[in-house]
This record gives structure tokens, sequence and C-alpha cells, in this order.
């Protein structure tokens, strides 16, 4: 079923608690962070970022925002204020921002693709070279009561989707090789060494630029991950084997979200069509995390909403 079209390269959909959605649109005509109505038949502009690719909403009500053109942390109100949180790590410049998640510590942590948007593509299309790009995939840990940002790990091809799962670690997507990585937490906040939980890529495909996407979790413990280039949401059963492929209209998923308790749906984001697709799967998702954070410093001075 298809509960919103006309979106220009939409990703990250969130939730909000009245019902509506925010969902990021990453094309160069709109550039912008937009909220749909519960329905997803209205939707206004909340601000224009430049390409918004992760969103993450706080107990709040603050939008956090990865935005990968002028690469940046933003934190964002619904009214369109927006306000730069970070922009690097200790010196060194994100890149690619890419996807974001709350850790049950209130803590934000973002993946970082490793490679400039504007380097990737061309004419808005994947570069069909991209295989020979420099890729340093990222992944940040950010205090978001003191704005410090921690580098956690490096040198991933295409770091993108996170997650926390039901056992507290941390789950990322690295797409060019298909693989979901599993970090154990510590208790300050760093990851254990990477492990491979999962690869989602379906055999005999053909080439081109393909991979996990973003992803969430299920409160069954399956996690379910688009697979940007072939078309589908893999779901991931807790033991790391893929158990079903949902198929999208479209061959570009980018990134989803579970519906409104009680309904068993899960809304997906899809690049072709420029669509928001609602599938049946029959659960509902693990409850996010959204920490409340009144009051951060930014460049030094003390923002309060």
């Amino acid at each position: 079923m298809i509960f919103a079209s006309d979106l220009s390269l939409p990703e990250a959909p969130v939730l909000l608690s009245d019902g509506s959605w925010l969902v990021a649109e990453m094309g160069a005509d709109r550039g912008s962070v937009t909220h749909l109505s519960a329905d997803g038949r209205e939707r206004r502009i909340v601000a224009r970022t430049g390409r918004p690719n992760g969103l993450a909403i706080d107990g709040s009500g603050h939008i956090w925002v990865a935005e990968s053109w002028q690469p940046a942390l933003l934190r964002l109100t619904l009214d369109g204020r927006a306000e730069t949180v970070a922009t690097g790590c200790e010196g060194e410049p994100f890149l690619f921002p890419n996807d974001l998640a709350f850790a049950p510590d209130g803590a934000l942590y973002m993946t970082d693709s490793g490679v400039r948007v504007q380097d990737l593509l061309e004419g808005g299309k994947v570069r069909p070279d991209y295989e020979m790009l420099p890729m340093d995939g990222r992944v940040y840990r950010i205090d978001v009561g003191r704005g410090e940002v921690r580098k956690l790990d490096s040198g991933l091809r295409f770091a993108n989707g996170i997650a926390f799962g039901p056992d507290g670690a941390l789950y990322v997507a690295e797409t060019l090789s298909g693989r979901i990585y599993r970090y154990a937490l510590h208790s300050d906040g760093s990851v254990a060494r990477r492990a491979e939980f999962a690869n989602v890529l379906q055999p005999g495909a053909a080439a081109g630029f393909q991979g996990p996407d973003g992803c969430k979790f299920a409160a069954d413990g399956s996690l379910y991950v688009a697979v940007f280039g072939q078309g589908h949401v893999a779901r991931v059963a807790p033991s790391g084997a893929v158990a079903q492929r949902l198929w999208t209209a479209g061959a570009l998923p980018t990134n989803l979200a579970f519906g409104p308790a009680g309904k068993g749906r899960l809304y997906v984001t899809e690049d072709e069509y420029g669509a928001i697709e609602a599938l049946a799967v029959g659960t509902d998702g693990l409850p996010l995390c959204a920490p409340a954070t009144a009051g951060m410093t930014i460049a030094g001075e003390e923002w309060k909403a």
C-alpha cells in the first residue's frame, strides 16, 4: 500500500506521538525535513537543510538531523529553528553523516558513510566507479548534553543504518559488503570490536550500488533492513539468518519505521518512486529510545528550546 507519494528521494521516516510523521527529502529540489499528516495526505516543510539523511527525535520533541551536503549534525524544532551541534570530531570533519539512533543511556549514535556526497554522486546518481572511491565509514557517539563527539569505529565500506537491539547492543549496516555488524556496548558508551551478525544481500543479484540501508528492530527481536538497490526489506531472525524478504514496489528502499502500536505495519521510504510504502508485517516495533534533552551546549552557549 502506498502511504504517501510525490516525495523527493525520501529517507528516515519517524513516527511522532500524535500519529503524524517526519521524513527527510534528500532531492536537490527539496532538501528538507518534511512533516506529514497521520494519513499521509497533507504535508509541510519544517526546514530546508540541504540534504538531510538521517532523523531521530528525542523525548523533548527536538529533531536531530544527519545532514550530508554540508556535513553536520543538526538539532531542529518543529517550527523550523535549526542549530548546528557538530561538524566533526577532534578536528576531523564529518564526510557523510548518514543515520542516527538514541541509546538507552541517552547518547546519540551516528553513522558517517565515509565519502563526501559530492564525490559519490554524478548528476544525482551514484557514479559508476564508486567501488574505486576511498571510503572511511565511521561510527560516532554524541553526548547530547555536552555536544561532545567520540569516534568509536572507522574503516567501514559505506556505514549506513544504525539501531539498538533488545540485547542492548548496537547494530550497524555496511552497505557495500551487505553486512550488519553487532557491537557490544561498554558501560562508558564505547564499543567492543565489531562482529558480523548477518549479511542481507540476495545472492545472484545484478551488479550495482546495493546493500543494507536503514534498519529497525521489531518487538519480537527480528531486525528489518531496507536493502537498497535490491528492492526488498530483509527480515533477519535473532540468529542472524535472513528469514524473509518483503518486496517493495521500487528497487530503492532507503529506510523504514514501524507504525502505530497494534497495527503491525512497517513504513518504508523508497526512492525510485518517491514514496512511503506500508507493509503488513504482523508485529510492532521495538520501542525507540527517546531521552529528554531540555538544554545543551551549542557553540559555547546554552540553548534551551
